[in-house]
């Protein structure tokens, strides 16, 4: 299973439910990503999306625990359990965690590779991934060039997960 985020220099990922920063070619290296894959959100990052909808050309499941929640063209869930039976559907690199801080959390030490997209600036933020460069379990292993927008610089990185653990 992957997951995909991008990260401050203090590994933040949001605030008041909104990304830090646009970045329009980090937004294309997402849906490069995870286009006809699988993404795995809670329901905080389905609502923070362009009219609340689930992403085209994606297998959208959303973890809740209001059990009267409905959207069209998602699966919903209610817990890890459920969220782990439904992903047993599809292949496991074919899997994306996406978001919010929680749902990382949760399915961290289940992710063999993390895609971050690392962002050189520090933004006042109330949302954060956990510092996989503090980490015994992953390893850096690909940085792309820098590239810059505007006057924000960032770099695609690739980590592996040494220890992952499995879901089955």
């Amino acid at each position: 299973m992957n997951l995909i985020v991008a990260v401050d220099n203090n590994w933040a990922i949001g605030k008041d439910n909104k990304l830090l920063v646009n970045i329009p070619n980090d937004l294309r290296y997402f849906k490069e990503h995870t286009t006809n894959k699988v993404i795995v959100m809670g329901r905080k990052t389905l609502e923070s999306f362009p009219q609340a909808k689930p992403l085209p050309n994606r297998t959208n499941i959303v973890i809740t625990r209001n059990k009267d929640y409905k959207v069209k063209g998602a699966t919903i869930v209610n817990s890890i359990e459920e969220v782990i039976e439904e992903i047993k559907k599809y292949k496991t690199d074919e899997v994306y965690i996406i978001g919010g801080q929680t749902i990382y959390e949760q399915f961290l030490d289940y992710c063999d590779v993390a895609y971050v997209t690392r962002i050189n600036y520090a933004y006042d933020a109330d949302a954060f991934f956990s510092n996989l460069d503090a980490s015994k379990d992953w390893e850096l292993v690909d940085t792309s060039e820098e590239h810059t927008y505007y006057d924000i610089e960032y770099v695609f990185t690739k980590y592996i997960n040494k220890n992952v653990k499995s879901l089955y």
